[in-house]
């Protein structure tokens, strides 16, 4: 038995679908089938009652869950802990930033990094929000500032900012307005980058959108944002970005395309700060800088 054979297993259980874990995994569904299969007959027990449409865990699935998370936590904590039992005297602490940071959020980390050069050192590690969360779970992260919602146990989130979202929309229609409802987008194609530069607040707003009547779809492969930008200034598409010109996002904004506010539609991307519990709790430094950092960070857009 690998290490990576509980990590598959675990993913599995907590998606109950072979292909979600595959997606969470970033692999193909046969060769993880087949890795279960290879767990279950190494551990002489079946883990998963599975047909064409639902993925249960047996009885032996179920006792097996928590022993392996309680074993991946303590494998993935084991570059954290023992850079802490080498590390010199002043602590070092690694913190998770997506992209598109709002330029109000970026300003008030740049802050609270000062405030808290004379006493440790905080080093940015980018990425995007899912691999954070997964840095954060891995211990390889003290913290991170990730697009919401973030559902995970152990994990603890203080949201420290919302966003207004817009439509980014083909200027050579939209320029002379001030504001889009979504019935009027029923003829045009929504536009997105590829799903993993995506946060999952972007599921709800799909299900807004379909609700509306809006069907149209096109996925790009890339997480090119201004490659979004291009279709949409052709016409007949529209897609969905930060409203607030201060916005990270500001590759969406070009002579060619305008982003509007929604009439009859207000979404929001909220940003929180994450840590896992169990670090905080049991070091008071990190306890510290967490709420430190919650503080420092939190605000309204400016």
């Amino acid at each position: 038995m690998e290490m990576f054979h509980l990590r598959y297993f675990v993913a599995v259980a907590e998606n109950l679908s072979f292909s979600g874990a595959a997606r969470q995994l970033h692999m193909a569904t046969s060769p993880l089938s087949q890795r279960i299969r290879d767990l279950e007959r190494e551990l002489g027990t079946v883990l998963f009652e599975r047909d064409s449409h639902h993925v249960q865990l047996t009885e032996s699935g179920t006792a097996l869950l928590p022993i392996a998370k309680d074993v991946l936590r303590r494998f993935d904590d084991i570059p954290w802990r023992l850079r802490e039992a080498i590390s010199p005297p002043r602590p070092v602490f690694y913190v998770g930033i997506p992209p598109g940071l709002h330029s109000a959020l970026r300003e008030r980390l740049r802050d609270f990094e000062q405030r808290c050069a004379d006493e440790c050192d905080l080093k940015r590690w980018p990425g995007g929000s899912s691999d954070l969360l997964a840095g954060v779970q891995r211990g390889e992260l003290a913290m991170a500032l990730v697009h919401l919602p973030v559902h995970a146990e152990g994990i603890e989130v203080a949201e420290v900012m919302r966003e207004p979202l817009g439509a980014v929309l083909p200027a050579a229609e939209f320029g002379s307005r001030t504001s889009v409802s979504l019935h009027e987008l029923v003829d045009h194609t929504y536009v997105s980058p590829a799903p993993r530069m995506l946060p999952s607040y972007y599921e709800e707003v799909e299900v807004r959108l379909r609700a509306a009547g809006i069907h149209r779809r096109m996925t790009l492969d890339t997480g090119d944002y201004g490659s979004t930008s291009e279709f949409v200034a052709n016409g007949g598409a529209f897609s969905i970005s930060m409203l607030d010109p201060g916005s990270g996002m500001h590759k969406h904004r070009n002579e060619n395309t305008v982003v509007l506010p929604f009439a009859d539609f207000a979404p929001m991307l909220a940003t929180g700060l994450i840590w896992r519990t169990d670090r905080a709790e049991s070091h008071r430094d990190l306890r510290e800088l967490v709420e430190s950092a919650t503080s420092a960070l939190s605000g309204p857009v400016a």
